[in-house]
């Protein structure tokens, strides 16, 4: 994996030389060496002029694989500036959930006229895909699983396979249902070609394969698959009748627009904000939250604010102020992080949140005194003072404590409030951390020191 990495970075290195040396020939013929998923990398690493330059360099018949690769905002920039035959030509060939992906950046006039062109079985199968939340089961499924009946023979499903001539790709499985297609098992190709041919398949087959409600959360699907160690996945609607199937593709795309949006969202950006985005949009988009850490800066100060007597007598207090506040902040944000990792693989709930919150509070407590002990031998050295050095010994062990606490608190608070515990919890936790930082180190040196 490392030297795969290793060996595409060198090709985006040298792909970047051959577009600064005008070596289009050179870069072009690079390009037709990668797979369509390093293109879409290279592309979105790629500021906007560019990006249209490679784009046109691409062929038709691969403009529709890059596109199901390209990050949201990048597929819809070249989306909109395609005509329609070439939307049209960019989705033959593609899976069905890539073509619904596409079709939902579209307006209506334009996907029901691309949804023309297609047969009637394709169009049916996107047409479903689409009318689900593109978020859920229903909106990341293939409908194209392979079905058995339970009552035929292993040497029949054999037979039926070859006369197909060719598989879906990442076919591991086949789903075995019913008259109706309700859902009863799985079949492993292993079995089929490894079990003798007159078994049947209902002898065969796992019945106890667990199946994925079409309603259920991109997020909770990779949990899925991540606890069973599974390749695909079967979908079934309410009444347990077969709808597609989930492969392991879909799932690595969803854990990598997860991983995007955990990093982006700690950091107050909106998960379509890229590289290369345009300045305006850019500044727009953190503008919002830059106004809301300036709030919080404000109430920060106005704590300030209520000792400026007592910091205008002892200066001393001013040096030490950040310490307190960001030995708070980074003990908060570990906790905040570790949290919200547990809450995106299902490993925090409210049957182990408390404990969760006494384990973060002891280490806060164990943290706090060591660091306490660390700070007042520096203080005391430093200024030669053992009230200032046992004052802010005593304002590190609470506020540490506290941020252990509102890193617990605060992502399960937005999560049980409907909001995104990455995209707000930064922000709030550095205002608890340092609100009660100042307002115990400074309450205590005005109680004792004036």
């Amino acid at each position: 994996m490392a030297g795969e990495k290793q060996e595409f970075k060198e090709q985006l290195e040298r792909f970047m030389a051959h577009l600064r040396n005008d070596a289009h020939d050179d870069a072009r013929a690079l390009l037709a060496e990668l797979h369509p998923a390093e293109i879409a990398h290279i592309i979105e690493s790629l500021p906007s002029a560019d990006r249209e330059m490679v784009w046109q360099w691409l062929a038709a018949d691969i403009r529709g694989a890059v596109l199901s690769h390209l990050h949201d905002d990048v597929r819809v920039s070249f989306i909109h500036n395609m005509g329609l035959p070439q939307l049209i030509a960019a989705t033959e060939g593609l899976d069905t959930d890539d073509i619904a992906d596409i079709l939902q950046s579209l307006s209506d006039e334009d996907s029901r006229e691309i949804l023309e062109t297609m047969d009637r079985q394709d169009r049916e199968r996107v047409e479903q895909v689409l009318s689900y939340p593109e978020d859920t089961a229903g909106g990341l499924m293939n409908t194209d699983a392979i079905t058995v009946r339970p009552n035929v023979s292993l040497d029949v499903v054999l037979r039926y396979l070859r006369l197909r001539g060719e598989l879906p790709e990442s076919t591991d499985k086949l789903f075995v249902v019913d008259r109706d297609d309700s859902y009863l098992g799985v079949l492993r190709i292993a079995q089929i070609v490894t079990l003798n041919a007159t078994t049947t398949v209902a002898e065969a087959m796992i019945s106890d394969f667990d199946a994925i409600n079409v309603a259920m959360r991109e997020a909770d699907i990779a949990n899925h698959f991540a606890r069973h160690d599974i390749l695909s996945a079967p979908v079934v609607d309410d009444h347990n009748r077969l709808l597609g199937r989930i492969t392991i593709d879909d799932i690595v795309d969803v854990i990598r627009e997860q991983g995007a949006q955990s990093l982006t969202s700690m950091a107050g950006l909106r998960e379509e904000e890229g590289l290369f985005s345009p300045i305006w949009i850019s500044t727009g988009r953190r503008a919002v939250w830059l106004g809301a850490n300036l709030l919080t800066a404000f109430a920060a100060s106005a704590v300030i604010a209520q000792f400026d007597a007592t910091i205008e007598k002892i200066v001393v207090l001013a040096v030490l102020m950040p310490i307190v506040a960001s030995m708070g902040g980074i003990a908060g944000s570990q906790t905040l992080t570790l949290v919200i990792r547990g809450l995106a693989l299902g490993q925090v709930s409210s049957s182990n949140s408390v404990r969760l919150l006494r384990k973060e509070m002891a280490v806060g407590v164990l943290n706090g005194l060591l660091w306490a002990v660390v700070v007042t031998i520096v203080v005391v050295f430093w200024f030669d003072d053992y009230q200032i050095g046992a004052i802010i010994a005593v304002a590190l062990v609470v506020n540490l404590i506290v941020a252990a606490f509102a890193g617990v608190a605060i992502p399960l608070l937005l999560r049980r409030m409907g909001s995104d515990p990455a995209l707000g919890g930064s922000v709030l936790l550095t205002t608890v951390t340092d609100v009660i930082g100042f307002l115990v180190f400074l309450g205590l040196a005005t109680v004792f020191l004036l």
